[in-house]
């Protein structure tokens, strides 16, 4: 790991323009140990627009050009998925440490190459889980290990949104791309049950799939046995009305959580967990408003600076990338698949 003197800010670079490049932009502005030093574009013209916009000092007309540059510590990536990988692996052959979107890879041997490269360049590298930084998820994960649901019975996790059909220029519609619902939203509930279970991987899976008339899957159902009995069924759209939900089920109640894989985006309003009983009374927990993407830049500043472990290590985006590749096997075989 590069370790800088706890003192010093982390120099920050984005690659691309993405629309959610500027969710990462307010953050790093109040971050008290990071700074937003540049963004980069394929044509300097765009990246400087947005340069104006949001008041970055530095843009660059390649990625190539920015990774070059000495003053930039880490380096985040929220390319299209297709490029993640390759990328990523480009930061931290240049010596960033590096904050990718999801999915941080889509098969094995990427996943090889990302955890080589990591150690041998002495860098961190992880995937943005913005939801799994959120203060909400700790809270859940707190209180289930404290016993408040009793013995876990089964997850159940779903999300969607409404994609406009033919947008030609949205790269969720084209496999080559690495578009599909369950790399893109399906991670969310995947990435929960897995987390929150604290079992692991699942030991076996089941699902299907609907292309309609795309290539890419544009709904995904699918469900997941652990080794300590749970179940977790999971669902991802692009073609129904936006919904987010997590519910977790116990013998001693059920967690009811709403957005779970965007706890308020931005972090301007408090979150709510509804605790329902089994003799039906509820209860509302509240989570105080928090930025997810400040979360992430406040891991990063914690692994480079003071040495901590990544709340999201990449053996958990091992773990994660697994259960994904084999969900989509089963639903092309129609069988159950084990890991």
């Amino acid at each position: 790991m590069v370790k800088k003197n706890s003192s010093s800010k982390l120099g920050w670079g984005i690659l691309s323009t993405a629309w959610i490049a500027e969710y990462l932009v307010q953050p790093l502005k109040l971050a008290g140990r990071s700074k937003l030093i540049a963004i980069a574009r394929r044509t300097e013209s765009t990246a400087h627009q947005f340069a104006v916009e949001h008041g970055v000092p530095k843009t660059y007309g390649s990625y190539e050009s920015m990774l070059e540059d000495p003053d930039i510590d880490v380096v985040y990536i929220p390319l299209p998925n297709s490029l993640h990988c390759e990328w990523s692996l480009k930061a931290a052959r240049a010596g960033k440490h590096v904050l990718c979107e999801k999915p941080l890879v889509q098969s094995l041997s990427e996943m090889d190459d990302m955890e080589n490269a990591a150690v041998t360049n002495n860098v961190i590298i992880f995937e943005a889980f913005a939801h799994l930084h959120h203060p909400q998820t700790q809270v859940i994960q707190k209180r289930i290990d404290d016993g408040v649901l009793g013995s876990l019975h089964s997850f159940l996790g779903w999300d969607a949104f409404f994609l406009q059909p033919g947008s030609k220029s949205n790269f969720r519609y084209y496999r080559k791309y690495g578009g599909c619902s369950l790399w893109d939203i399906g991670g969310y509930p995947v990435s929960l049950a897995i987390v929150l279970n604290r079992m692991g991987p699942p030991l076996e899976v089941w699902g299907q799939l609907g292309h309609n008339g795309t290539e890419v899957d544009m709904w995904y159902s699918g469900q997941m046995r652990f080794s300590n009995g749970v179940v977790a069924q999971i669902s991802s759209s692009f073609c129904t009305t936006q919904r987010s939900e997590l519910h977790i089920v116990g013998e001693q109640g059920v967690f009811e959580v709403k957005s779970p894989g965007t706890p308020e985006g931005t972090g301007h309003l408090d979150t709510y967990i509804v605790f329902v009983a089994p003799n039906g009374s509820t209860e509302n927990i509240c989570v105080p408003a928090y930025d997810a993407y400040q979360a992430e830049v406040e891991a990063m500043e914690a692994c480079v600076l003071d040495g901590v472990p990544p709340m999201v290590p990449l053996s958990l985006s091992r773990d994660i990338l697994r259960t994904i590749l084999a969900l989509y096997d089963s639903a092309q075989s129609g069988n159950v698949v084990q890991l």
